[in-house]
């Protein structure tokens, strides 16, 4: 009797391709098993991440069970591997069968690759070449199919489709919204929306990636180049956390396109639309090009060695106790790093990321995720506390949408009824200033089964809450393991945001669920830990606000937009002595109130790391060229340090810099902020998707796209009833009017007002207690 068992892991398989013997996991396609040994297989339908169609069938193989062959050729995309199972690839028989199916599928496919899009880098060019006829045996009339206009992202030529349905696998199994189908059958199938409609799911550029052919091609980048004229350089994403990895495909420095890159632990093989159209916004008319001085109330372009030394006279012009230091939270860990430098070389201790913040009492600034990203997708169960997840971090809500599927069940608590694209368990939707108190209902549900009260909830405090079958619902699922409890934006911006916090730890602890906190910018943990924050007697950024210093340096920043009350930021500046801007941008309300513009390159122009949710440092090197004279922030610091003759400005490269960079743990208190009651109606703020920074406003393709709603009062039909208006009316808040759009998603005591438009940037913050009247 043999010592040494034929197969050693019960979940693997033995079986032989193309003579090669392999081990594969049980349940495993053929293909999955060719594709590991290196062996190709011609495929257009199948897709590593979309259910097995098997349509296409031209990835026909030779399969022997026990010594005896199939009588036809199996697909391999289709057919499960069995022990001792032998595959043959090149068989004369299975090479015949994938050439007829080429021979098929060029039928109706048009002679139009010279002016493709697709060309060059064409799925069904590559298997032509090598299964495909020189000459086409077929001399009748090529069928042809209308476009269907997709939207702003997404050009068609859907007389090129083969029929694969990757894209009807993908909006309806990964996007999760079914936007796209099968009309009709046999040759007459066509894919489409079956009513014209615009592709509104955040993920639509993907289809782009996995269409074989030229049917689905970048609508922006359509006939601006060719693939073998572009350069792949490697980036990553900067408009959320997630740290998406990607390609950016330029030419002579320019990004004409950009391109998912594989990293399962993070954007797997997909990207989100913010990610791949903001390139856009790079090449917008109010770039700046040259550094700028405003010389009696005149701006002039200027060298950069007379920008540097009227920004270097500004700044030594103040003391450091008024000077404050603001800074975009997408900035890098190197810019970040020298930013802190520069203040403390100046004396100042006001240095705050966390523009959009407005409860400081806990003096909370982001954290890594307590489960990995990758590990979502197997979680159990999910609470969503004051998150539009969706829109706020798409591919973590592609990891959800995923466990979902796999039979997780998720909860809400929400200040208005979102649009999930998958089935919530239960949900509550109150208005802001009750949204602590619908947390309290799992946190008295937690305290009811037992678990211990933690010092700062009150029992009185819970005496008025009724906890439902639902709240215990939710805590008992969060208590089945691998769970997590994920903060969303709108929980972290709230003005009770610590509390809101306190208590979603506390859910979090007592049920063994995982604590993940949205980072509000693409490197909040990173910025947190090089020491963006403020230094001993050091004001944040709200603080820095409401108690205008003297002088401010602004950096990467578009005004009023990228603040949590674009009111307090526009007062604090109007009354400053000196504002030194490193901006890619000059608005009119930037050049209102700066006296220096120095320009500066973007993360997809610079070398630099930024932080990701899981703490991991992503490093880049500048995949293309800044404009003009802009230069990279780092350099344009270093410059500025070095005149000024700062300690921490003596590094001459990069690797210089990076040697000199100190992380702490930034520090925190367990102070909540004062609960005070709001009367009336009060205003539920959020970021729009492609509203979020400076580039995604300028990017043209995705302001045109219907998820980027117009500026409107949203409230429900009950309450605009009891104030008296009606849809369309024109409603006076502030000094501002607006349409206003009846929403049955938005709860009683809310009027939704997304912030970042240039209508909506000065309005009362989130949370605030507001008036509406007919204008």
């Amino acid at each position: 009797m043999s010592a040494q068992p034929a197969n050693t892991a019960p979940d693997l398989l033995n079986i032989e391709i193309d003579g090669k013997p392999t081990q594969i996991r049980k349940g495993a396609m053929i293909i999955e098993a060719a594709d590991a040994v290196g062996i190709a297989i011609p495929r257009f339908c199948y897709h590593r991440k979309l259910p097995i169609a098997a349509n296409c069938r031209m990835c026909l193989v030779d399969v022997e069970m026990g010594g005896r062959p199939m009588p036809k050729p199996q697909p391999a995309c289709a057919t499960p591997v069995a022990e001792g199972m032998k595959v043959t690839t090149r068989t004369e028989k299975a090479l015949k069968f994938q050439r007829d199916v080429m021979e098929f599928l060029l039928i109706n496919h048009p002679l139009d690759c010279p002016i493709c899009d697709q060309g060059g880098e064409c799925e069904l060019q590559d298997v032509a070449l090598g299964y495909g006829r020189s000459v086409s045996r077929y001399t009748e009339r090529k069928r042809t199919i209308a476009d269907e206009n997709l939207g702003s992202l997404v050009a068609t030529e859907m007389t090129r489709c083969i029929q694969c349905t990757r894209c009807v696998r993908f909006t309806s199994e990964i996007a999760g919204t079914y936007e796209l189908g099968g009309m009709s059958r046999g040759e007459n199938l066509q894919i489409g929306t079956y009513i014209g409609k615009t592709l509104e799911t955040e993920l639509s550029g993907n289809i782009i990636d996995v269409c074989p052919v030229g049917a689905l091609t970048n609508k922006p980048f359509q006939f601006k180049a060719r693939a073998w004229e572009l350069i792949a350089k490697p980036s990553i994403a900067y408009h959320d956390a997630l740290g998406s990895n990607l390609w950016l495909h330029t030419r002579r420095g320019e990004v004409l396109r950009t391109v998912p890159r594989d990293n399962e632990a993070i954007n797997e093989c997909w990207l989100s639309d913010r990610d791949r159209y903001s390139y856009q916004g790079l090449y917008a008319a109010d770039r700046v090009h040259a550094p700028q001085v405003k010389r009696n109330g005149q701006w002039q372009a200027t060298t950069w060695e007379d920008a540097l030394a009227t920004a270097a006279e500004a700044l030594k012009g103040v003391s450091g106790n008024d000077l404050g230091v603001l800074v975009h939270p997408a900035t890098t860990n190197e810019e970040g790093s020298l930013l802190v430098r520069l203040a403390q070389g100046l004396g100042s201790a006001h240095v705050d990321h966390r523009l959009r913040q407005l409860d400081f009492a806990d003096d909370a600034s982001a954290r890594k995720f307590g489960m990995p990203v990758a590990d979502v997708d197997k979680a159990k169960a999910v609470l969503l506390v004051g998150s539009d997840l969706r829109y706020e971090l798409p591919l973590l809500n592609h990891r959800v949408h995923q466990a979902v599927k796999k039979g997780a069940k998720v909860y809400a608590v929400n200040p208005a009824e979102f649009h999930f694209n998958y089935k919530l368990e239960g949900e509550a939707v109150v208005p802001p200033q009750f949204l602590v108190e619908s947390l309290l209902v799992l946190a008295k549900a937690l305290i009811e089964a037992g678990a211990t009260a933690p010092s700062f909830i009150q029992n009185d405090a819970m005496a008025h809450l009724q906890v439902t079958e639902k709240a215990r619902e939710a805590v008992n699922s969060l208590k089945s393991g691998h769970s997590v409890v994920i903060l969303g934006e709108l929980a972290v911006t709230h003005p009770q945001a610590s509390w809101l916090r306190a208590i979603a730890r506390f859910i979090a602890e007592a049920t063994g669920a995982a604590y993940n906190e949205l980072p509000v910018g693409a490197n909040a943990i990173g910025l947190a830990k090089v020491g963006v924050l403020p230094g001993q007697g050091g004001l944040h950024a709200q603080a820095m606000l409401a108690q205008p210093r003297k002088a401010y340096v602004l950096y990467g920043l578009e005004l009023p937009h990228d603040f949590a009350d674009g009111v307090a930021v526009t007062n604090a500046l109007h009354g400053t002595q000196h504002i030194v801007a490193f901006a890619a941008f000059a608005s009119p309300a930037l050049r209102d109130v700066a006296d220096v513009i120095l320009p500066i390159g973007l993360l997809p122009e610079i070398q630099g790391t930024l932080v990701n949710v899981d703490g991991v440092a992503q490093s880049v090197e500048a995949g293309a060229k800044a404009p003009a004279d802009a230069r990279p922030g780092w350099k344009v610091l270093r410059a500025l340090g070095g005149l000024m003759k700062l300690p921490g400005f003596e590094f001459d490269d990069m690797a210089g810099l990076r040697s000199g960079i100190v992380e702490n743990a930034p520090a925190t208190s367990s102070n909540l902020a004062e609960r005070k009651p709001v009367q009336g109606l009060s205003r539920l703020a959020s970021w729009p998707i492609y509203r979020s920074d400076a580039v995604l406003r300028r990017a043209t393709a995705l302001q045109a796209h219907p998820l980027n709603r117009a500026a409107a009062v949203r409230v429900n039909a009950a309450e605009a009833q009891r104030i008296g208006l009606a849809e369309g009316d024109q409603v006076k808040l502030a000094n501002t009017v607006l349409p206003l759009a009846i929403d049955a998603t938005v709860p009683d005591g809310a009027a939704w007002i997304e912030a970042a438009h240039d209508q909506t940037a000065t309005l009362p913050p989130y949370g605030a207690a507001i008036t509406l009247s007919k204008a």
